[in-house]
């Protein structure tokens, strides 16, 4: 793990590397910084790369209290200290031990333990994130299965002209002026097709961005596309749509 040591005196500062040293964790001390000033420069600019911060609190400029008016601090805090009244502020900051001085390596171990069982319990945590992300990053439909006779063919969605309601089945039209049946319907395509690509410009009508050749004014105050390629059907975006189209085609 990775951490920061916030300590004014230099002698203290080479003592608790030697005692993290003597514990069985893997500790790299990234950074030593002596004030409340540098400490604040620093974090706001590399807090994400450390895992933990050790903190003594009486600093060349004040109390190491100040830094949490200054910026927020979200890595874990064990306090290092010759003074004992300071316990409970401490507590209420991420305090995950403190550490009286002379600190020894016994209690230095304690405290790497509750740092490593803390880690233990976020790693699942941003393991089961990752996976809503990932998740999330394929939430929208990549491809369309079509029946084509006895076979299958696949049809990518980037690859989808618009998608219309024609009776009891919803056509995929494709830029090669190919026409197929999906098993979906138009509710169900609004959901699946990536918003930032495709737009719903009525009841039956689903077209992609890139399939636009034209938008020209039509009767009632409503719009008429023109595709790069020609389609049996005319596609018009209703009244109350025109205003959300506009914003996402431009």
């Amino acid at each position: 793990m990775k951490a920061l040591i916030i300590e004014d005196e230099k002698p203290a500062q080479g003592k608790l590397v030697r005692q993290i040293n003597k514990t069985p964790y893997e500790v790299e001390v990234v950074k030593f910084s002596d004030s409340i000033r540098t400490s604040v420069q620093w974090l706001k600019q590399h807090q994400s790369e450390i895992d933990l911060i050790f903190m003594d609190i009486h600093l060349t400029d004040g109390l190491a209290f100040d830094i949490f008016n200054e910026i927020e601090i979200v890595k874990p805090i064990i306090f290092t200290t010759a003074y004992d009244e300071y316990a409970l502020e401490a507590f209420k900051a991420n305090s995950i031990d403190y550490l009286l001085k002379p600190v020894d390596s016994e209690a230095l171990t304690k405290a790497l333990q509750k740092m490593q069982t803390l880690q233990q319990k976020i790693a699942p945590q941003k393991g089961q994130l990752d996976v809503l992300l990932e998740n999330y990053n394929q939430k929208y439909k990549k491809r369309f299965m079509v029946r084509i006779g006895d076979s299958i063919k696949s049809i990518l969605s980037e690859d989808s002209l618009a998608f219309v309601a024609d009776g009891k089945h919803t056509l995929l039209y494709t830029f090669e002026g190919r026409r197929y049946v999906v098993d979906f319907k138009m509710e169900e395509l609004n959901d699946l097709l990536d918003p930032q690509e495709f737009f719903r410009i009525g009841r039956s009508h689903i077209v992609q961005r890139s399939s636009i050749q034209s938008v020209n004014k039509h009767t009632n105050s409503r719009l008429i596309l023109s595709l790069h390629q020609e389609i049996p059907h005319e596609l018009v975006v209703v009244r109350d749509k025109v205003k959300e189209f506009k914003k996402w085609f431009n």
